[in-house]
């Protein structure tokens, strides 16, 4: 019999996803901010499975493939969440949805709960008269990271949201005559955990320590106020693990994407 879905209540929400706040940062932290959609597999009061339901699908917990049909009718853009969970899903759901374009497998999520050593940068806090410096090294790490130009598919709509990373304090960057050292985001952030994305350093700035020293710093800051920083990474971005793991950080668990 198939599993019965239902809409989560956000206390159900949070207490499924406070059983690994690593992995469901980004459930967590749409949850907390009242935004997307949700469903879910309930057993009793708690849920046994959740996903967010959007352009970007992120299921998590045991049953993923009963997501199939409602993920389907939503024409996502990515699969992405912890590895076993995306794959039961897309077992499901693959034959409902267009060939994808990329399968990233065993992509490692890295964490760090201790501050590393200073880095001793100008890292701080990106301002609203960063945004045309940002704009290009954000759209870089997008493209870089996603295989597509977000200033090709939706101008207006990546300048808004890289706008409003900044004013909500979840954008951080270190600039040096106009060219940015270290810059990086929050894609999610909850009590327990920050997660990091489009980690970049301008490309006539790289191969001198700038990536790791910015880092740490920005470790730093987000360890004084969360007690986790946390972050994923393509399995053959052999350059960025290293980064990783140099400053302190330790592969925990795996995520894989589908790219449609």
């Amino acid at each position: 019999m198939p599993a019965k879905l239902i809409e989560p209540k956000k206390d159900q929400i949070l207490r499924f996803c406070a059983g690994d706040p690593i992995e469901r940062v980004f459930l967590e932290d749409v949850a907390r901010r009242g935004l997307g959609r949700f469903v879910a597999i309930a057993e009793g009061r708690e849920l046994r499975a959740l996903c967010h339901v959007g352009v970007n699908v992120v299921p998590s917990g045991d049953g993923c493939g009963a997501f199939a049909r409602d993920v389907a009718r939503t024409a996502p853009r990515m699969l992405i969440g912890e590895a076993g969970a995306v794959s039961d899903l897309w077992e499901e759901a693959r034959s409902l949805l267009p060939r994808p374009r990329e399968d990233r497998p065993g992509q490692p999520v890295f964490v760090i709960r201790e501050p590393p050593a200073a880095g001793d940068t100008g890292l701080r806090a990106a301002r609203l008269e960063d945004l045309e410096l940002l704009m290009p090294a954000c759209a870089a790490a997008h493209e870089e990271e996603l295989g597509v130009d977000p200033m090709r598919r939706d101008p207006d709509g990546f300048r808004w949201r890289t706008r409003t990373q900044i004013e909500e304090g979840r954008s951080w960057l270190w600039v040096e005559d106009g060219v940015i050292l270290f810059k990086a985001e929050a894609s999610a952030w909850t009590p327990a955990a920050v997660q990091l994305q489009q980690v970049w350093v301008d490309a006539q700035a790289r191969r001198r320590g700038n990536g790791a020293r910015g880092l740490s710093d920005l470790c730093r800051v987000l360890l004084e106020r969360v007690p986790t920083v946390c972050l994923f990474v393509r399995a053959e971005n052999t350059a960025a693990i290293r980064l990783y793991e140099a400053i302190g950080m330790e592969h925990v668990l795996d995520y894989r994407s589908v790219l449609l």
